[in-house]
């Protein structure tokens, strides 16, 4: 008998730094792209990470997560822990350390080391950073509000890579 494979629409949508996309299942977002050099690009690298998704309308409670995605690369305040995470599949560290980068305010950083504290492991920074690395929810697990040691950019595993990561914070302002 064969495996139905559960339905992944996406949408991309304009920001003030360009196209982002989105991909959402039943159980909530599963990704989040940065923009790429133009839109057939971030549909691209979106697919890549979620291959069957089709185009689609977002309902009401994702289009708020845009929304405010939008808002918040215009530099509003904006708070997206309203915004549901299909976290399957991620291991229980990732879950742990994107839950604590969630938790940092538009305009704070901390660093790889403050957040491997609040995961209950100080010795943890570079497994942070890795955990970081491979977010597939950007700006809505702010991975660019998380620093290296003394304030330093630390990675960025974006397009763009550091230059991204600088340009999201400075449009908050956080300061590094």
């Amino acid at each position: 008998m064969p495996q139905i494979q559960p339905q992944i629409d996406f949408s991309i949508f304009p920001t003030s730094i360009g196209p982002c996309g989105i991909a959402w299942g039943e159980r909530g977002i599963l990704a989040l792209q940065l923009p790429e050099a133009d839109e057939t690009q971030t549909r691209a690298r979106l697919l890549r990470s979620c291959a069957h998704a089709r185009p689609a309308s977002a309902p009401a409670p994702l289009q708020r997560v845009i929304d405010d995605i939008v808002a918040l690369l215009e530099g509003e305040r904006r708070h997206l822990q309203h915004a549901v995470l299909d976290m399957k599949g991620l291991s229980a560290f990732q879950r742990r350390v994107y839950g604590v980068t969630r938790t940092i305010e538009p305009g704070h950083t901390l660093s790889y080391g403050e957040v491997a504290k609040l995961c209950g492991d100080c010795r943890a920074a570079r497994a942070v950073g890795q955990a970081l690395g491979r977010n597939p929810f950007p700006i809505i697990v702010p991975c660019h509000r998380v620093l290296g040691a003394g304030g330093k950019s630390g990675g960025f595993s974006a397009p763009g890579g550091v230059t991204t990561k600088l340009r999201l914070l400075s449009l908050e302002p956080a300061a590094l």
